[in-house]
């Protein structure tokens, strides 16, 4: 294990940036170089020591690591001393590039090909659907991998050749001369985009895409409990990847349409029910509404007034992540008729009448106490 402190090494404080890192290293990289330092017998020694401490610090994996253990795996320091043909000088652009993540520079291999698009789907659903679940059907155009070619983009086996240009490895290698020497670098190759194959033939169905628009139909499970806005994640059913990679993911954005009855909030449901100032005034049972379709009775006190609402315990939502039921809260509403028979008039008002009596028997008693 090495137990050198890079940071010493260039300079610099533990907390430095990368810029700050990149600036100091590219100082001593120019003063120490045995091409341009060929007084110093330890300058080819002390190169190798910063540039050892740069493949550590320009990574923020292997730095990160660093700063915990207090030290770095052979693996990694030893990449920024080796990893280099020091017998010449180099273009310092190119080597920053290697250690802080340029662009310009490759030393991971062939090119990733791209993982498939996500592609999302709203879908409307009624407070029923939500409540109890259910199984839809929909139907998605899309990218799929190409069946005649299986995603290679080629008319056949024999039509896919390894690029000429970096005989297969998705690299090629250049040297660059400058003022200090020569420096050799290795880059994706261009010609093939880094997968080390040719394709002389395409595919005629696909036109070497490997891809295809298709439309699919795809069966959707909806779980119960499911909120207005909820997403739904179905693996695999985006867009095919490019070359055969890692397809996408189909996300269902659940919209759930207004009920004619209910309302919700939560996983509590709301509801109205009308009923007469007789039944208020003397009590009696009711029919209620529920999710289910079935009618639950609620019992009314004698003397229930306006707005009061009833509970029916669990008869609302259930919870998406199983966590019980809720309610049902029922408002209920005095109805008073719009029209009276002569009877019903006479029986009011000797009802009022005597109400009235009541009152002034009991305003004359609160007054004699």
């Amino acid at each position: 294990m090495s137990k050198k402190d890079y940071y010493n090494v260039l300079g610099v404080k533990k907390g430095a940036s990368k810029e700050e890192i990149k600036k100091a290293y590219k100082k001593l990289a120019k003063k120490y170089h045995p091409d341009v330092n060929k007084t110093d017998d330890g300058a080819a020694d002390r190169f190798k020591e910063i540039n050892e401490a740069a493949s550590v610090l320009g990574d923020d994996k292997k730095r990160e690591q660093y700063d915990r253990f207090g030290t770095a795996d052979p693996g990694f320091g030893g990449q920024g001393a080796h990893g280099f043909d020091f017998g010449g000088s180099f273009d310092f652009g190119d080597i920053f590039d290697t250690f802080f993540g340029g662009g310009g520079s490759s030393f991971g291999g062939r090119r990733r090909s791209r993982r498939g698009a996500d592609l999302q789907y709203d879908m409307e659903i009624d407070l029923e659907e939500a409540a109890f679940g259910a199984t839809k059907h929909i139907i998605i155009p899309k990218l799929e991998t190409c069946d005649k070619c299986k995603g290679t983009g080629a008319k056949s086996e024999s039509s896919i050749k390894t690029c000429d240009q970096c005989r297969g490895s998705g690299k090629v290698t250049r040297q660059q001369r400058t003022p200090f020497g020569i420096f050799q670098t290795t880059t994706t190759c261009r010609r093939c985009n880094g997968s080390g194959k040719m394709i002389k033939d395409f595919c005629p169905l696909c036109d070497g895409q490997g891809r295809v628009k298709k439309s699919r139909k795809i069966e959707i499970k909806i779980p119960k409990g499911v909120t207005n806005g909820s997403r739904l994640r179905i693996s695999g059913e985006g867009e095919a990847g490019e070359a055969g990679s890692q397809s996408g993911d189909l996300y269902i954005v659940l919209h759930i349409r207004p009920h004619d009855i209910f309302d919700r909030s939560g996983n509590d449901l709301y509801t109205q029910a009308k009923i007469s100032f007789v039944l208020a005034a003397l009590g009696g049972e009711i029919e209620a509404p529920t999710i289910e379709g079935k009618n639950a009775i609620i019992k009314i006190p004698a003397g229930t007034q306006p707005g009061t609402i009833f509970r029916l315990s669990g008869k609302g939502m259930p919870s998406l992540h199983g966590y019980g039921t809720g309610d049902l809260k029922v408002k209920v509403d005095i109805e008073v008729p719009k029209k009276l028979g002569k009877k019903q008039k006479e029986l009011l008002k000797e009802f009022d009448k005597d109400m009235k009596k009541n009152k002034t028997l009991f305003e004359r008693i609160k007054d004699a106490l």
